[in-house]
């Protein structure tokens, strides 16, 4: 593409994005397309001559943008919301525009060291102490399997040169409260399913320290291999908190590495009203938290803190000579995990960190938790609606309870009012279910969600329990 020709595009799409995120709220958040319809409107083959950008962005706005779902709409509650700041679009740009690959120092240097200053930066925000040092990742299901990995180089050596078929059954433990993620990487590692055995919770859906010691002691003296325990804070399904310090002591006791898993609440430990809820994850191995959820940084940033860097080093380094390089005392990238290819995802975060500050991403933070304890208290106030206690964080969880209604029926209903909400256009809200019965999950944390968005989101709920 000729210079002169990228300038003018350019400006176009600069122009385009900024259009759209001051006017994210004119679309429905969710794409309303129906399955494989994208594909049918595009081509079988790509096109044997260059077509210009002006057919190419026309089909962009006529197919691609009727099938996107709008994480970057205010009214988006699914899931674990996110989106995407200015800061953080315009590093992702520059980041894509240099296109270096950061797997050894010579490659990249500003990228491996830009990564380590960052990833200091946000230690030190998060009020973790010295000595955790980290790497960023795609997601978190990337961070945990990583760190997984490093707990089976420690804890089962004999996996190492003869493989899983001539080692001692592995085992991790976790809750039925623990993201599934978890268990896709025990798999993946080789532990089968019975590799994850699911630990009794407590008050609060919490992991129960007591039955995790009963557990792990039944499995040693069955002649199995304790290797690792997992800990939430802040789980997809409730924002559950497990008591990581006693958790950390049980696991402490019995050599088994500590993984915490706080991938959506991770940010919050930024505001000292809610540090509390992070005790004890100072004596973990291994951290996971994702930027890209609460901290307003593009899709994908996720990061992995360790205790010990010689762990993952342990599990992943491999240096063909056509890798070999000659600096000493540098730290290479590609040591850190599976991947040996490597974004320079840091180049955004940097940006997210200085255009806001810490206490403007305090300020962010606070705002979303103050948001989600007005949604509750108007549920509180309502008959017929029930919430999940307690509301940590930004997400609230309730229902529809009407007197009369229990069990399936109680559930169809919450569903229906789920579906009218969502086919409404202003808003998005995902499900879950805790003890079999259905309830409906909201969650604050786009950037660009006020007020005035929540107060809509419970207006149309109740709505849709009139009408359903």
């Amino acid at each position: 593409m000729p210079p002169e020709e990228f300038r003018e595009w350019g400006r176009r799409f600069v122009d385009w994005i900024a259009d759209y995120l001051e006017g994210a709220e004119r679309y429905p958040v969710l794409a309303r397309v129906a399955p494989g319809e994208v594909r049918r409107n595009l081509p079988a083959a790509a096109p044997e001559r260059g077509e210009s950008m002006d057919a190419l962005f026309r089909d962009f706005e006529s197919v691609v943008m009727p099938g996107v779902t709008h994480w970057n709409h205010p009214g988006f509650f699914g899931y674990f919301a996110i989106s995407g700041s200015g800061p953080g679009i315009l590093g992702e740009l520059l980041a894509a525009a240099l296109n270096v690959n950061a797997m050894v120092w010579k490659s990249a240097p500003a990228a491996t060291e830009l990564e380590a200053v960052v990833l200091d930066w946000l230690r030190r925000f998060l009020g973790l102490p010295e000595g955790f040092s980290g790497a960023i990742h795609d997601t978190a299901s990337t961070s945990t399997f990583t760190a997984l990995a490093a707990a089976r180089e420690k804890g089962l050596p004999e996996a190492r040169e003869r493989g899983m078929a001539a080692a001692p059954r592995g085992v991790v433990y976790g809750t039925a409260e623990t993201h599934s993620s978890i268990a896709k990487s025990v798999r993946a590692l080789g532990f089968g399913r019975r590799g994850l055995r699911s630990v009794e919770t407590g008050a609060g859906r919490a992991m129960d320290p007591a039955a995790l010691a009963r557990r792990i002691d039944a499995d040693l003296d069955a002649g199995l291999r304790p290797l690792a325990v997992v800990a939430t804070i802040g789980t997809t399904s409730t924002a559950a908190v497990d008591p990581v310090a006693r958790v950390a002591e049980v696991a402490a006791a019995r050599g088994l590495w500590l993984h915490v898993d706080a991938a959506y609440a991770g940010p919050a430990a930024g505001l000292g009203l809610l540090r509390p809820h992070f005790e004890g994850w100072e004596c973990a191995d291994s951290i996971v938290l994702n930027p890209h959820k609460w901290l307003f940084t593009p899709v994908d940033c996720s990061v992995l803190y360790v205790r010990d860097p010689a762990s993952l080093r342990a599990a992943f380094s491999l240096v063909p000579a056509y890798l070999e390089t000659g600096e000493r005392e540098v730290e290479h990238l590609m040591d850190q995990g599976l991947a040996l290819g490597r974004r320079f995802r840091a180049l955004k975060l940097w940006f997210v960190l200085r255009y806001f500050g810490q206490e403007g991403l305090r300020r962010v933070l606070s705002r979303h938790i103050a948001l989600a304890r007005r949604l509750a208290g108007r549920i509180d106030a309502e008959d017929g609606w029930e919430r999940w206690r307690p509301t940590r964080f930004s997400l609230v969880v309730l229902r529809c309870a009407r007197r009369g209604t229990a069990g399936p029926e109680r559930d169809r209903i919450n569903r229906r009012i789920l579906e009218r909400v969502n086919a409404g256009g202003e808003a998005f809200v995902s499900h879950t279910e805790l003890d079999g019965e259905l309830w409906i999950r909201v969650a604050i944390g786009n950037l660009r969600t006020r007020a005035r968005h929540v107060d809509a989101l419970w207006e149309a709920l109740q709505r849709a329990a009139e009408e359903v």
